[in-house]
């Protein structure tokens, strides 16, 4: 495996990719496979890798506060759920021989290490992955614009955002089987078209600070090695 196009990666990870088709909770055969997959990459020593992670698959503080719940509240317990997952995914890569450090925006000394700026530049410098939790540590903010914003922090070269469809369409795919799939867009486009891809905070995020954008599946064979390596896998998104 050589060849790489990006040295240091943001992976973004939607929660409910950990929950698989059981559609809650944490599919142990997902987390696996998905180790086994960074496992692979990170062994070349080409690549850092760092990963923030949603908690959509445990709680999702959106549509808890559109139930009545206090917003801000309901964003704290899904900031929590964030930490969980990361928790877990660092247990499945590091029973892969990955080293890892979970670092969390929400201090808790006994299970993760507080986001420091450089002492996650530090790690993934030592050949760690770096998984970011606990989002911002603010309400209203997404776990998309938590990684944009990482991604910045770290000076990342590209954000790889992993979703449920191999890239971004004019439309809903699963809804619209004629929907056209880009195999490439500015983020200026993404705006004006309202694509709902990402919010509108991470999107402007990564276009101010001129960061690439990859919206792709995990589901497809290799897609991440693929990618990172600059082959036309999902959709790319230029500034």
């Amino acid at each position: 495996m050589s060849g790489f196009k990006y040295k240091r990666v943001l992976l973004k990870l939607s929660g409910e990719h950990l929950a698989g088709d059981q559609g809650y909770g944490i599919d142990p055969k997902v987390i696996t496979g998905l180790a086994t997959q960074i496992k692979d990459i990170m062994s070349t020593k080409q690549v850092e890798l760092a990963i923030t992670v949603g908690g959509g698959n445990i709680f999702r503080g959106m549509a808890a506060s559109t139930e009545g719940m206090d917003r801000s509240q309901a964003d704290y317990i899904g900031m929590l759920a964030t930490v969980m997952n990361a928790l877990a995914l660092q247990e499945a890569l590091e029973r892969v021989g990955v080293f890892t450090r979970v670092q969390s925006a929400i201090a808790m000394q006994a299970v993760a290490e507080t986001y420091i700026r450089r002492r996650a530049i530090r790690h993934l410098e030592k050949g760690r992955v770096v998984i970011f939790a606990g989002g911002t540590g603010n309400p209203f903010f997404t776990t998309d614009t938590t990684a944009a914003l990482r991604a910045c922090e770290i000076d990342a070269n590209v954000f790889m955002k992993a979703t449920k469809v191999d890239g971004i369409y004019d439309s809903d795919p699963i809804a619209n089987p004629h929907a056209a799939r880009f195999e490439s867009i500015s983020y200026l486009d993404i705006l004006t078209r309202e694509l709902q891809i990402m919010d509108s905070t991470a999107i402007s995020l990564c276009m101010d600070n001129k960061l690439p954008l990859i919206v792709f599946s995990l589901d497809t064979q290799n897609a991440m090695e693929r990618a990172l390596k600059g082959e036309n896998v999902g959709t790319v998104v230029h500034y």
